[in-house]
């Protein structure tokens, strides 16, 4: 067996191991280039595609990780209809009013909202093939969050690629972290109301509470790990009557 086939197969081991990912379903193709892990296709949610990474990137001798993973969407959209749903849900959020807002598609920038004089920045949206790109300046690490998770929202998305610079840049810690969570879980319509007790310790997000079903709590589960720079997700949500 060469290095490259033994690599692929103890990547594919971890990959196998791991109850969030299943490659039964949602096979994923693994190669090896100078070094570094390649992982392509379509896995289940983002939870399966950051955890695929992390495990592929643990992996000693291992340079590191080629992303080219995807999210199966719950329903296949194309480019306009995921841009009218994102766009819509990005002008409608309270936390975002203050942002100006422009879409791109290939040479032609259509804006949305114009950037105004107590702007909180100003966001940028490209679409491509079920992958979001969100480009732009805003003042704070939330807003660059709460943009990301909108974009995970939006039906038919495959990805993000959230590129949002924050200016002044703004020192991240689980503090913000837990303070954007709070804000996504005020404006999912699933989780309103729900007692849902959210902690963060080098950046690994613990969640405690009761919700009402277990489509709640994997809905809960699956905002935070759609949060810019969350690296775990740990679930103890218990399902029941308040």
């Amino acid at each position: 067996m060469t290095r490259k086939e033994a690599l692929i197969k103890k990547v594919h081991g971890l990959l196998e191991r791991e109850r969030r990912i299943n490659l039964h379903r949602h096979p994923v193709r693994i190669d090896i280039a100078e070094g570094a892990v390649v992982l392509e296709g379509e896995v289940e949610d983002i939870a399966a595609k950051k955890l695929a990474l992390e495990l592929a990137a643990g992996v000693t001798d291992v340079r590191g990780v080629i992303d080219r993973l995807h999210v199966a969407p719950a329903e296949r959209k194309g480019d306009g209809a995921i841009r009218v749903a994102l766009c819509e849900s990005l002008l409608r959020a309270p936390e975002l009013r203050n942002c100006a807002l422009r879409f791109r598609a290939k040479d032609r920038v259509e804006t949305l909202r114009a950037m105004q004089h107590d702007s909180a920045g100003e966001i940028e949206v490209a679409i491509d093939e079920g992958v979001v790109t969100l480009e732009g300046t805003v003042i704070s690490l939330s807003h660059k969050r709460i943009a990301g998770v909108l974009a995970w929202w939006a039906p038919g998305c495959r990805d993000v690629v959230n590129s949002i610079d924050v200016a002044p840049p703004e020192e991240d810690n689980d503090d913000e972290i837990i303070d954007a969570l709070q804000l996504v879980f005020e404006m999912d319509p699933m989780l309103r109301g729900e007692a849902i007790l959210a902690r963060a310790a080098n950046y690994v997000v613990t969640l405690e509470g009761q919700v009402h079903t277990e489509a709640q709590r994997r809905r809960a589960e699956l905002d935070a790990w759609a949060l810019f720079a969350v690296d775990k997700v740990v679930n103890r949500i218990e399902v029941g009557a308040p």
